[in-house]
C-alpha cells in the first residue's frame, strides 16, 4: 500500500497506533524503536487511516495519507449523547415532499458525508448515481409500475400479499406510490464482485439519510425502486449503470412538505442477555 511514515521529532512510542491497527501490521520492536510494519505488512495495509488519525501528535503518516492532510476531530461540535438520542429517534422516513429541488452542491454534500460510513477492509468499491431529471425518475416509475404487473400476473399470492394491485392502480391514477413524488432518487452501486459491498451499501446509505435529515432534508428508502432495479432486467438496462455494476440501494430525497412535531412510539426491544 506504500511507506509507513514516522516523524521521530515527534513520536513518543506510546504504541496507541500499534493497538488500534486492525490486521496489527504495525510493530515497535524495542522501547527505542520507531512504529514500522512488521513483514509483509506493507502488502497488507488497507489505508483504513486508522494509524494516522489515531496519533495524538500527528507523528503518523501514511505515503498515501499524511496527517497533515486529515481534518482534525473537533471535539466541540460532536453531539452530546442527548443530542444524538433525540436525532436518531426522531428522524422519520419522508414520503411528502415541496416539488422543490435541491441544490447539486446540496446533493453532492450529502454523498460526501456518506462516504465516510465503514465499509469491509476499507474497499470504498460504492458508486452512486442521482436522478435529478423529473422525466427520468416518471420513467423509471413507470418501469416499476411494469415490474409490478409482472408480479401480480406470475407471482399473484406474492403480489397480493404486497399489496401491488393497489400500487399499479394508484400509479395509473397519477397518484405516485412507487417514488413519492420526489425530486431526487440517489443510487448506490457497485461492481458485482464487489466484497462486502452488499452490507456496505446499506450502511452508507443510512449515513446519506441521516445526514439528509441533518441538512433540513427528507429522505426515504425507494425500495420498490430498488426491487424491480435487482429484478426486471428493463429497469436495470434504463439505470443503465457501468458495465459489470448492480444496483446495491435507492433513496428518495427532497425537502419535506410536512415536520413532524412528536416521536411515535415502537415496540420495546427483544432482548437475550448472556
Amino acid at each position: 500500500m506504500g511507506q509507513l511514515i514516522i516523524d521521530s521529532n515527534k513520536c513518543n512510542f506510546c504504541g496507541i497506533c500499534v493497538l488500534v491497527c486492525p490486521l496489527r501490521i504495525i510493530d515497535i520492536t524495542s522501547p527505542e524503536s520507531l512504529p514500522s510494519w512488521i513483514a509483509g505488512g506493507e502488502e497488507r495495509c488497507i489505508n483504513c487511516g486508522h494509524c494516522v488519525a489515531v496519533c495524538p501528535l500527528a507523528a503518523v503518516s501514511l505515503e498515501t495519507m499524511k496527517a497533515d492532510d486529515c481534518a482534525p476531530v473537533i471535539r466541540s461540535l460532536l453531539p452530546s449523547p442527548e443530542q444524538a438520542e433525540h436525532m436518531l429517534k426522531s428522524r422519520r422516513s419522508i414520503r411528502v415532499y415541496k416539488q422543490e429541488t435541491v441544490p447539486r452542491e446540496v446533493l453532492a454534500k450529502l454523498i460526501d458525508i456518506a462516504r465516510y460510513a465503514a465499509s469491509a477492509r476499507n474497499s470504498q468499491t460504492l458508486h452512486w448515481l442521482v436522478i435529478e431529471d423529473s422525466r427520468e425518475l416518471k420513467r423509471l416509475g413507470e418501469l416499476v409500475a411494469d415490474w409490478m404487473r409482472v408480479v401480480i400476473k406470475d407471482m399473484p399470492d406474492l403480489a397480493n400479499s404486497l399489496h401491488l394491485n393497489l400500487i399499479v392502480t394508484d400509479w395509473e391514477r397519477g397518484q405516485d406510490k412507487i417514488l413519492r413524488s420526489a425530486p431526487h432518487v440517489v443510487v448506490v452501486h457497485a461492481p458485482v464482485d464487489s466484497i462486502g459491498a452488499s452490507l456496505d451499501a446499506p450502511i452508507a446509505m443510512t449515513y446519506l439519510e441521516l445526514a439528509a435529515y441533518g441538512l433540513g432534508l427528507g429522505a426515504c428508502w425507494a425500495g420498490w425502486f430498488q426491487g424491480a432495479a435487482a429484478l426486471y432486467p428493463p429497469m436495470a438496462e434504463a439505470l443503465n449503470l457501468p458495465n459489470g455494476h448492480r444496483c446495491l440501494g435507492a433513496m428518495m430525497i427532497g425537502y419535506p412538505k410536512h415536520r413532524y412535531a412528536r416521536i411515535p412510539l415502537k415496540k420495546e426491544p427483544s432482548i437475550i442477555w448472556r
